[in-house]
């Protein structure tokens, strides 16, 4: 496996809370005074959407902490086991909404997985540009909001724009900027148009010159420096055990990444780096999604530069619409479209697993066939839920004043951790 491990340069180490902890003891060690329990959440900037945390505090020192999810459930596993396979796209797009080109592409693969498909290499290729433009968008995101919960507003400024590029690009492609519903079982909605890869191509450049901008703002800023190193620290130990993955997991010291380690799509024809970090703390999360973004600018140039003639869907068409004009002009196809829309996709029964590298880590789906054009059981591993899990065993210990700091480093987003 390719590594680049990240070092970071951090100051004397101090244990903040460790130290507020110990004006909260007496001579034996028993804690003393009176503790409070505080809701933050769901309605809280820094929750970064319906999150509730139930904490218990002695003074500014968290004891104890419960995250309370579920406000924003809306059942989608089940939604999927009502709907023909490509119906359930769309809602895709509203479970990780900030990388929803990804979700459909991962959801696409998991079916044809299924349905024992491959995509011819163009339509491969097409979907690696996806995700990782899905990823720079999703981790310009991360980094602005990580960075504007701890007081740097410039930095969410430089990020947001880049990230409005991403939308627009989307735009050119999709039709739509944000819910995309791009991909389908078998392929894509339409091929790349005209002039797309010469704008990709302007905007990476332009992406790397603002992550260097973004890089001298906060890598030696002593304020951001303070509220990051050495708080939330997460051990790899702690980060396998809890089911971390994604950049949390990266940033504790293990390299697993799906793109490497089961490669899909043909991300093996790829070069591109895995970074790591030792540190686990909140600055080396930080550290990992920009190199990440910068490793996705790196795949993206070896997209554009090779991307394969051809077609972007399959070639064997019993479970695709067929052509529009097609379907005006003869009747088989019309007859063909008609099954197609009436009846679904007509998969075997069995039952798979795939897993895609998100942006906010693994996110894998689960279905259960037992023939014909619905899913019997659909399950979905969200990566943020996980992720989210070890905040009871993170979050005690530290300064109320560091949440935001981790949570922002966490970089969740509560529309798949409440799928």
């Amino acid at each position: 496996m390719s590594e680049s491990t990240i070092e970071i340069e951090a100051p004397d180490p101090i244990d903040r809370a460790a130290r507020a902890a110990e004006s909260y003891q007496d001579g034996t060690g028993d804690l003393v005074g009176e503790r409070m329990v505080l809701n933050m959440g769901p309605s809280h900037p820094a929750t970064h959407g319906v999150l509730r945390l139930v904490l218990e505090l002695e003074g500014e020192v968290v004891r104890k902490a419960d995250p309370d999810v579920g406000f924003l459930h809306r059942g989608d596993e089940k939604i999927a086991e009502s709907m023909h396979y490509n119906q359930f796209v769309p809602y895709t797009d509203r479970l990780d909404y900030l990388a929803p080109l990804a979700n459909n592409v991962a959801y696409a693969c998991a079916v044809e997985k299924l349905m024992g498909w491959t995509l011819p290499p163009r339509g491969q290729a097409l979907r690696v540009l996806c995700c990782e433009l899905a990823r720079i968008s999703s981790h310009m995101l991360g980094i602005g909001v990580c960075a504007m919960d701890v007081g740097a507003m410039t930095v969410f400024l430089y990020t947001m724009t880049e990230r409005e590029k991403v939308y627009n690009l989307c735009e050119q492609l999709t039709g739509a900027r944000f819910t995309t519903s791009y991909t389908r079982v078998g392929g894509q909605l339409r091929d790349m148009p005209p002039g797309f890869a010469a704008a990709v191509r302007e905007f990476l450049d332009e992406c790397e010159v603002a992550l260097g901008e973004i890089s001298k703002l906060l890598d030696k800023n002593k304020i951001f420096m303070d509220r990051m190193i050495d708080v939330g620290v997460i051990t790899r130990e702690s980060a396998i055990a809890w089911g971390l993955t994604g950049p949390n997991l990266r940033g504790s010291g293990m390299a697993r990444d799906l793109r490497k380690d089961s490669p899909y799509l043909g991300y093996g024809n790829y070069q591109f780096d895995v970074p790591v970090a030792d540190e686990g703390d909140c600055y080396a999360r930080y550290q990992i999604r920009k190199e990440e973004v910068r490793q996705a600018i790196r795949i993206c140039r070896q997209v554009i530069d090779t991307m394969p003639s051809g077609p972007v869907n399959l070639a064997e068409a019993k479970g695709m619409l067929p052509d529009k004009e097609k379907v005006m002009m003869s009747m088989e196809e019309l007859i063909h479209h008609f099954i197609v829309a009436t009846q679904g996709i007509n998969a075997p029964a069995g039952e798979v697993y795939f897993a895609a590298e998100n942006p906010k880590g693994e996110l894998g789906f689960y279905i259960h066939s037992k023939g014909g054009g619905v899913p019997y059981r659909l399950k979905i591993r969200s990566p943020s839920f996980c992720n989210l899990s070890i905040l009871s065993r993170l979050l005690p210990g530290h300064m109320v004043s560091d949440i935001p700091a981790i949570l922002g480093s966490l970089d969740f987003v509560m529309g798949e951790c409440d799928r």
